[in-house]
């Protein structure tokens, strides 16, 4: 049987779980997972489920004729996913291949699914990587001159592509509003965790001269102020003072891919919801 997930938010309220139980009961609907959020700072209510039809399943157009009643009683701002559609994933990278190469194999081989369509670069030392796994890779240098026409380059393969996931992996370019307004809840970037401390190059450098005992990741949705989009996920890990700088650099470089994958499961499994500035994630 096929499996669908219905993910809805709207106005927090009494009765919310029970009508949208009650209308899959209805339905022949056997629910696998619900979860459920009312966030008390917001008043608004988030919720996600996972079920099959176990007897007269209904299109998605069924599903929308017979739901709208109810989504239009409650307000609802609702999707009902087919998980077994692979959405479409860009990714912008520059000369930092960890991320690239962890996402590449994950996506090949099941368990991340997406399909990557295209890898865009400012530089070309991650083309041999690319191509390996048979997916296009589109050198397009940034100057200060050409940088808006470069961007412009990438929501146009965007459109042309029908990408509906951007993922920053390790890409070392400053977006403009723009083209992050374009991809609100679309984009997912990932950095060290040390910021607003340790900016510029060589981070995990600046890090053990002044003796760390911490360094993480954090992966969260793009935003047009530079790296304080709402988090996905972050991940830590202890070190000390027998950690050299090329040691710091490479346990963050194994947090960041592993962190990067696992906030882009959770959005492509349809878990992650916008809450203001920050998120609820039904894990």
């Amino acid at each position: 049987m096929k499996k669908w997930i219905l993910t809805l938010s709207c106005g927090d309220r009494l009765g919310i779980v029970a009508k949208i139980s009650a209308f899959l009961a209805h339905h022949h609907g056997f629910i696998f997972e619900l979860a459920q959020f009312g966030d008390p700072s917001t008043g608004r209510f988030f919720m996600r489920g996972v079920f099959e039809f176990q007897k007269n399943p209904l299109s998605p157009s069924e599903f929308a004729t017979l739901f709208n009643p109810i989504a239009k009683e409650l307000d609802l701002q609702w999707v009902l996913h087919d998980p077994m559609q692979k959405p479409k994933a860009l990714l912008l990278v520059s000369k930092q291949g960890h991320c690239l190469n962890d996402l590449l194999h994950r996506s090949k081989n099941g368990p991340l699914p997406m399909e990557v369509a295209a890898v865009v670069s400012n530089h070309d030392t991650l083309a041999e990587m690319t191509r390996w796994y048979d997916i296009p890779f589109y050198h397009w240098p940034v100057t200060s001159e050409n940088k808006q026409a470069q961007e412009e380059r990438i929501a146009d393969l965007i459109k042309q592509e029908k990408i509906e996931l951007t993922v920053l992996a390790r890409y070392m370019q400053i977006l403009s509003p723009k083209l992050t307004g374009l991809l609100t809840g679309k984009a997912i970037n990932i950095h060290h965790s040390f910021l607003p401390s340790f900016k510029g190059a060589k981070p995990y450098h600046q890090a053990y001269e002044r003796g760390v005992k911490l360094i993480g990741a954090t992966a969260h949705y793009v935003s047009d102020v530079l790296d304080e989009g709402p988090i996905i996920d972050q991940e830590v890990l202890r070190v000390d003072h027998t950690n050299t700088p090329q040691e710091l650099a490479q346990l963050g470089c194994d947090i960041e891919s592993l962190v990067l994958a696992r906030a882009i499961k959770y959005h492509l499994e349809k878990r992650v919801f916008l809450d203001g500035n920050k998120t609820v994630i039904f894990k």
